[in-house]
């Protein structure tokens, strides 16, 4: 098949991946209630981390990882099914990390929970660590060094997402970058909020309670 018409195939395959509303049904399951009305109302591992458990906010950051990284491994698989025997296609890294575009969308815009979802940033560098495996290492590396530095998890969502697009340049060329940058800039926008509170010094700390 195809690789551009099994990417508009597996696009929508993609989001329903991300749409799988892990923070909100895992919070449910160990007795927390609704996550959406606790601390940020987010669904992702930062706002479940701040319900004191902390195993369950690994797990959850895990599962939304995992989600992107599954959508493209997912569409990687079905390609290789389709080949031929002694035939090799060749992916565009564009196509995977479109794949994980559609995995990034259905997190913060889930069907579930009328298009009101998480910030997706997790299911970015899942995305990233699957499709352009360097980059998402870069990407990682900045979130981690930026949070042990500041300890502001939005502020290092925001460096990752800034890193990746330029390491996915160096590493990958002009169009993986591309594809990168559109990620990217869905999660800036998802993080307008946060961004107007860093600007006024009033983003909370890893770990501490939104007020």
């Amino acid at each position: 098949m195809d690789t551009d018409i099994a990417l508009l195939l597996f696009f929508p395959l993609g989001y329903l991946f991300g749409s799988v509303p892990f923070g909100l049904v895992l919070c449910k399951l160990f007795g927390y209630g609704d996550i959406r009305k606790i601390g940020s109302g987010n669904i992702g591992a930062t706002n479940v981390l701040r319900t004191g458990n902390k195993p369950l906010a690994a797990l959850v950051l895990a599962l939304d990882t995992g989600k992107g990284a599954l959508a493209v491994l997912a569409y990687v698989a079905f390609i290789a099914s389709m080949e031929s025997a002694g035939e090799t296609t060749a992916i565009p890294y564009s196509h995977t990390l479109g794949i994980g575009l559609g995995a990034v969308l259905g997190h913060i815009f889930p069907v579930w929970l009328k298009f009101k979802g998480g910030k997706g940033v997790a299911t970015t560098l899942g995305t990233l660590l699957a499709a352009a495996p360097y980059a998402g290492l870069i990407a990682c590396g900045t979130w981690l060094l930026t949070a042990l530095i500041f300890r502001i998890s939005s502020l290092s969502a925001l460096a990752a997402m800034a890193a990746a697009p330029v390491a996915a340049f160096v590493l990958y060329g002009p169009l993986p970058a591309f594809a990168t940058l559109l990620i990217a800039l869905v999660v800036w926008v998802r993080h307008k909020d946060n961004i107007k509170r860093l600007l006024k010094g009033e983003e909370p700390k890893i770990g501490g309670n939104k007020t």
